[in-house]
């Protein structure tokens, strides 16, 4: 093995991944708002703004709101998730959506139906699982649940309880910040506030329960209020991601290899697989095993990856990168050795730190 592919090897460059991790003491996790202005985010400016590093929505009297509207996150669904974040709200009430559709743009910005995990600053819905547009409450706080088929419609099943309302209503902080943390994986969903489980759902109305779907924050209808929401950041658990990224499951082979423009011989790369198992990859060198996970942005042009290596030399490596792919093919160029700037075509030039690399998915 040369020097060259010792050193792309070493720098983290082969690791599938894209998971940004934003939160060094949180493993996986990756920030999905920066604090400064609402890139990522679409809602209606009227509402919506940044204020003090957070995302704040605000009603007034004038103009009036007329339907609930929401700031829908544009940089990818969710599907199997854990989310966590900061809140605080002074009057009315509001809710993160997950797995939601986005329904229509109002007169006041985006109408999204779906899994909502609510609060409010009254002593009665915070950390509730409503489904806005859809079933309504299926789990009050405090309760544990099993969402049943019923005909043509559901049955809500209380199976439990996670704790009393009211002593979960004690441990939030009024007109202060509160933490929210919402646990997704298949049918199975979990609201906690400040540490606390607030309920636990099992959806088993298979027409109706959502698997993936946009995530938004809501300000609701009603007197003026003020919600903020801080540092928001989200890990995609396994068998998660989007459908595009579940399509990427299984075990790969490198064909090819370029580093800074200079061919990588095919010998070197013999022998060398990427296993993608939902947002987890596995990188097994003649024996030696690096691992980490990923996320993908198929929406933008060139599709995005950003790259973490958990283990090996690589581990704690931000490595931006791009990516194709069609069926058994994959290409992806990524910006080694903690470069920032993400490739912007599929090639590499001497001294830029660029690797391109073609995968071909083995049998």
């Amino acid at each position: 093995m040369n020097n060259l592919t010792r050193r792309v090897l070493a720098s983290g460059a082969l690791c599938l991944t894209l998971a940004l991790r934003a939160f060094a003491a949180e493993e996986g996790f990756q920030s999905i708002f920066n604090g400064k202005d609402l890139s990522g985010w679409d809602g209606d400016a009227n509402f919506w703004s940044v204020k003090d590093g957070a995302i704040t929505g605000v009603t007034k009297t004038d103009p009036k709101l007329t339907h609930n509207t929401f700031l829908v996150y544009t940089d990818g669904e969710v599907a199997d998730f854990e989310l966590r974040l900061s809140y605080k709200i002074v009057n009315g009430n509001s809710g993160i959506q997950y797995r939601s559709k986005v329904l229509e743009r109002g007169a006041f910005g985006p109408i999204v139906g779906g899994y909502q995990a609510d609060f409010e600053a009254g002593k009665t819905y915070s950390g509730i699982l409503y489904e806005e547009k859809g079933r309504g409450i299926l789990a009050q706080r405090g309760q544990k649940t099993v969402i049943k088929d019923d005909g043509d419609k559901h049955k809500v099943e209380v199976v439990g309880s996670v704790g009393k309302s009211e002593d979960i209503q004690a441990k939030i902080r009024n007109e202060d910040w509160n933490d929210y943390v919402i646990i997704a994986k298949g049918n199975h969903l979990q609201h906690f506030i400040n540490g606390t489980p607030t309920v636990d759902v099992i959806d088993e109305n298979a027409a109706k329960a959502a698997k993936s779907g946009a995530l938004a924050l809501q300000v609701h209808v009603g007197p003026p209020m003020t919600v903020q929401f801080k540092d928001i950041r989200i890990k995609h658990l396994g068998g998660g991601g989007t459908d595009e990224q579940a399509k990427l499951n299984g075990l790969w082979e490198i064909t090819d290899m370029e580093a800074s423009s200079e061919r990588v011989p095919k010998e070197d790369l013999s022998g060398i697989t990427v296993k993608i198992d939902g947002g987890k990859y596995t990188i097994n060198k003649r024996g030696e095993r690096d691992e980490g996970v990923f996320t993908i942005d198929a929406a933008k042009t060139p599709k995005q990856m950003d790259i973490s290596p958990e283990t090996g030399e690589g581990a704690g490596m931000k490595i931006p990168a791009i990516y194709e792919w069609n069926g058994d093919a994959l290409r992806i160029c990524y910006a080694t050795e903690g470069g920032s700037d993400r490739p912007k075509a599929f090639s590499t030039a001497a001294y830029s730190g660029h690797i391109l690399v073609t995968y071909k998915r083995k049998e």
